[in-house]
């Protein structure tokens, strides 16, 4: 997966009670709400997912908020991201078996699909522990995979990608 560092801007929301005159405990109390937006917001279509923030470069003059009392602060700072690119290699592990294909995951990305149709040659085996084998090679659930990202698309309601791969190339396949 690729990573990127990109400089972003950012509202941080700071209530009343968390305000102190001393410099360096606002400071700290915006840097502790950034880093918990940045977390619940997980990821963005252009960015990709959130991993680190790795710089504070601006806290600008805060705006009061009249009816709540709460402080807006703009902020920019530099966040280091993860967004897949069509074309690449990763490596993931095994999620669920299913007739159609196989879910996997890898790092931040949780919705991989990887079709029947995209694994020549292997075959669908059903029961307890479902797999699809090729020769000595299988896949079940747990088995670390490397695979080619053939397609994604951005679901804004999960605020995720979703991925589909394939296992068509050189030294691709269960690890």
């Amino acid at each position: 997966m690729v990573f990127l560092q990109a400089e972003m801007s950012w509202n941080v929301l700071i209530s009343p009670d968390q305000l102190s005159p001393e410099g360096l405990l606002l400071r700290k109390s915006i840097i502790v709400r950034l880093l918990e937006d940045i977390t619940n917001r997980k990821a963005s279509k252009d960015h990709g997912y959130y991993i680190a923030v790795n710089e504070l470069k601006e806290i600008s003059e805060g705006k009061v908020r009249e009816l709540t009392g709460d402080v807006l602060f703009p902020v920019t700072f530099t966040c280091i991201t993860q967004k897949p690119m069509k074309g690449e290699i990763l490596v993931g592990c095994v999620e669920k078996i299913l007739k159609h294909g196989v879910f996997l995951k890898s790092g931040p990305i949780e919705n991989i699909f990887l079709s029947y149709k995209m694994m020549s040659d292997y075959k669908f085996i059903g029961g307890d522990n479902p797999m699809f084998m090729k020769d000595h090679s299988k896949l079940e659930k747990g088995t670390m995979v490397r695979f080619k990202v053939m397609g994604f698309r951005w679901m804004e309601a999960d605020r995720q990608f979703q991925l589909l791969v394939s296992l068509a190339g050189d030294f691709l396949g269960p690890l």
